[in-house]
């Protein structure tokens, strides 16, 4: 556990989307992923930032994204991002930004983010198999496993280690690190935390009808097979892991469970567990200062333990300050002002 309570603003944030994800009309459409399956086609296209190129590459069944630093890219790794949503929801522009993020804070490692075949319309294991083929397509363009980090969130995250038991299964060489944000690993929802959290989760809490419930991507496939749910899989053998999780979440035991679990099996792992934080809460970007404090661990984990030499001009991450002063009346005004800029497609 990483601080004994949430920041002024981390409150705010999650008390606020508790408020909305309560609302009788559009609350149910967040938790069970309605909104989440919509929401790609109501946004406004992605204006990529002057400092990066992005482009798409056209595979048999989907396309995928490919972000890389102008000036001064790091071509000692790369990073296969693979995006959450439940398995229900295609890429997005959040998506976008992680792969930035993810780009600065490993001073400028190339993103590739495959935009998978999701459910209804392709369940397992279509999400599987596009991974694997983003994996392959890294592979023939001259990157050795070695040099690629696998990073994902919630689904994204999970379907991370699922490819890296397929990968081990098959006789493949793993990538050399896993970075998870509130990972999904346990489709069989039977970690203590579903009950733990069940009322203070503010995105998937107060119902069973939401997101993490959801069969579209399961199918009729047994959701203890390691493909769909990687908890249940031999970790034997994997890269450095870090796993970022909210102690919030009704998917904390996800997280506690993997960790422990690859850890008995001989795994580096680094879990950390933000206090008071919501599933996936480095979506907050500046706004909260416990997404800044996790960036910050992400891009300090890469260089740490994947051996990322490479000396900066600047920093690229600012020093967390992790007890802001603002008022809580002031951060309540300037994170309401967000959530209704990122609701307003609805």
């Amino acid at each position: 556990m990483r601080e004994s309570e949430a920041s002024i603003r981390g409150r705010v944030m999650r008390d606020l989307i508790a408020h909305v994800t309560n609302d009788h009309l559009i609350g149910k459409k967040i938790k069970n992923g309605e909104l989440r399956k919509k929401i790609g086609d109501s946004e406004p296209p992605w204006k990529c930032p002057d400092c990066f190129s992005l482009d798409v590459i056209e595979m048999d069944n989907f396309s995928m994204e490919y972000l890389q630093a102008k000036e001064n890219p790091n071509t000692e790794k790369v990073i296969l991002q693979l995006h959450g949503g439940g398995y229900v929801g295609a890429m997005r522009n959040a998506y976008r930004m992680f792969a930035g993020l993810y780009c600065e804070v490993s001073h400028g490692m190339s993103v590739l983010t495959p935009d998978y075949r999701v459910a209804p319309e392709h369940p397992y294991p279509a999400a599987l198999e596009d991974a694997y083929a983003a994996y392959c397509y890294l592979l023939e363009q001259g990157w050795f496993s070695e040099q690629i980090i696998i990073a994902g969130d919630s689904a994204g995250g999970g379907l991370a280690m699922a490819l890296c038991h397929y990968l081990k299964d098959h006789g493949k060489q793993l990538p050399c690190g896993i970075v998870a944000m509130s990972p999904w690993t346990d489709l069989a929802a039977s970690g203590e935390s579903y009950e733990t959290n069940f009322e203070r989760d503010p995105l998937f809490g107060k119902t069973r009808d939401s997101l993490i419930y959801n069969k579209d991507y399961i199918g009729d496939n047994d959701p203890y097979n390691a493909y769909i749910s990687p908890l249940y899989g031999d970790f034997r053998g994997f890269p450095p892991m870090l796993i970022q999780v909210g102690s919030y979440e009704m998917l904390l035991s996800d997280s506690v469970d993997v960790a422990a679990k690859a850890r008995e099996q001989g795994v580096k792992v680094r879990i950390s567990i933000y206090e008071g934080m919501f599933h996936v809460f480095q979506m907050g970007l500046d706004l909260i200062p416990e997404s800044r404090e996790a960036w910050e661990e992400v891009g300090e984990y890469l260089r740490i333990v994947y051996h990322i030499h490479r000396d900066p001009e600047g920093k690229v991450v600012k020093k967390v300050k992790t007890r802001r002063k603002d008022t809580e009346e002031r951060a309540k005004m300037n994170l309401l002002a967000f959530l209704k800029r990122e609701l307003k497609s609805k």
